[in-house]
């Protein structure tokens, strides 16, 4: 059955209701746009936990080509400089076009924004909202910039399958509500499902970030690119709940030090300390949990008592564990937080197949790398929304009839993988990982056929046995040095590693 009234000819489908489905479908008026939601809108999404902020090259001693020079670098050597400095040039105006939606972001007593520095940052240029609440700030002042949208409609499903035309292209998807599955044809669909890291048993992502966005593009032919790189947070809270809550980098930003039971710094003798790039801290706190210590984020002191009116969220989540960061140190390990990896899309968020694009954390832009920068993933997905936009209005609708395909009969909800996939993804596709593990890991997930996040967690554990060798967030100590650096391309049947990059 159809629920939407309008013309396949002229609506636009945006799959998710993060900050990238959001932005793309403003930014897509007049244009109709229809926005497929698996929660109700604001709910259900990781933009609304994301602590830390935007970054964006505001202050006097910065620039977008200092701030490009830090995300390449934070990229071990997979980042695209052209798209780094394309989105960092895009940072200042993307801000702009916040606060005139109404968006408030912190500001110093003189009006100017407050910047916060964090981890691989050479400037402090993070631009944030009530503190550790930025996610949560934008992601409020999006959503009611959508409910305002006269050329938006929003429904309440979960994505099952993309339909496609005789000739290939996308034409609209296929969706579930209520246990029923209907169709929605649509001009072009834009593809802004979020991550994976609820492929994982230790996350801080919600439990239905299981990739299902990257499974539909698969199944489409669409081409996917360095899987294998899954970000691990590197001070997720270790109070037992499931997600996990997170302490934001910004606290180290702040002199927050990584200690274990004997008051020892972690990260001594590593090169940038704490503040060193996230995947060098997730492995020396994984490293140092491996070898029976125990791991806390010391704010206690001066931080500690400030936290409750400059990082109000982790204080509440503190509280809630039981913790007074004042007087306390806070236990930590990392969990699965961001995938690098995605659909590979182009400077337009246009992906391999015709009519269908991607956004956000989904998308492989070559932004990011083998190793995101902290707080980019928000700025990503609000530069490439415009982009998205402007090349669907201006590319013609394809004209070949939809290919005929029964609806299906059961339907595979959004309610997270099942607890054996996650125990899997953890234990085998971590934050180290050897040949032996991801072997296990594959023969385990390929014997459960018919389950979608064994599915997407079977395409990642094969990228990351493919690429032997250590690089970012990938770590292989089976294979602890770098081959020329490459990408790796994931074809609907087979692995191929191709796109060989210079090593100069």
């Amino acid at each position: 059955m159809s629920i939407v009234p309008r013309s396949p000819a002229d609506r636009v489908v945006v799959v998710g209701g993060g900050v990238a489905g959001l932005a793309t479908a403003l930014r897509l008026a007049p244009c109709p746009v229809t926005l497929i939601t698996a929660a109700p809108l604001g709910l259900g999404t990781a933009t609304g936990w994301a602590q830390g902020g935007i970054a964006s090259a505001l202050g006097a001693d910065d620039s977008p080509a200092l701030h490009a020079a830090d995300t390449e670098a934070a990229g071990a050597g997979l980042t695209e400089p052209g798209t780094a400095l394309g989105v960092a040039e895009a940072g200042p105006g993307l801000i702009d076009w916040l606060v005139n939606l109404g968006i408030r972001f912190d500001r110093e007593a003189d009006g100017a924004l407050a910047l916060g520095l964090e981890a691989a940052h050479c400037r402090r240029r993070i631009v944030r909202a009530r503190g550790d609440s930025t996610g949560a700030t934008v992601l409020e002042g999006l959503v009611r910039a959508v409910r305002a949208c006269p050329t938006v409609e929003i429904v309440v499903a979960t994505l099952h399958d993309l339909i496609r035309d005789a000739e290939g292209a996308v034409r609209g998807v296929v969706c579930a509500r209520d246990g029923a599955a209907f169709r929605l044809p649509a001009r072009a669909v834009v593809l802004a499902t979020g991550g994976l890291g609820g492929l994982y048993a230790s996350t801080t992502n919600p439990r239905g970030a299981t990739g299902r966005g990257l499974l539909a593009a698969s199944r489409a032919g669409a081409a996917l690119r360095d899987l294998e790189f899954v970000q691990f947070h590197p001070t997720a809270i270790a109070s037992g709940r499931d997600p996990m809550p997170l302490a934001t980098e910004a606290l180290r930003g702040e002199g927050a030090a990584l200690i274990d039971e004997n008051g020892e710094r972690v990260m001594a003798g590593v090169a940038g300390g704490d503040l060193a790039p996230r995947d060098v801290v997730a492995r020396g706190i994984f490293q140092a949990l491996a070898r029976g210590r125990t791991v806390y984020l010391d704010t206690r002191g001066a931080l500690g008592r400030s936290m409750p009116t400059r990082f109000p969220t982790v204080a509440a989540l503190c509280a809630e564990a039981g913790i007074d960061p004042a007087v306390q140190p806070i236990p930590v390990r990392p969990a699965a937080h961001y995938h690098m990896g995605g659909i590979l899309v182009d400077e337009a968020g246009r992906s391999t197949v015709p009519g269908l694009w991607a956004c956000g954390e989904v998308a492989s832009t070559g932004l990011h790398g083998a190793n995101r920068l902290a707080s980019n993933s928000l700025l990503e997905a609000l530069a490439f929304a415009p982009r998205i936009a402007t090349a669907i209005m201006d590319t013609a609708p394809a004209k070949a009839p939809i290919r005929p395909a029964p609806l299906p009969t059961s339907f595979a909800g959004g309610e997270g993988a099942p607890d054996a996939v996650r125990a899997i993804m953890e234990r085998h596709v971590g934050v180290v990982r050897d040949e032996a593990g991801l072997t296990q890991a594959i023969d385990s997930l390929e014997a459960r056929p018919g389950c979608p996040a064994a599915e997407t967690g079977l395409m990642v554990a094969r990228a990351a046995l493919a690429r032997r060798e250590s690089r970012g967030a990938h770590w292989r100590s089976d294979f602890s040095g770098q081959l020329p650096a490459r990408h790796s391309v994931t074809g609907q049947a087979e692995m191929q590693q191709t796109q060989e990059l210079s090593d100069a």
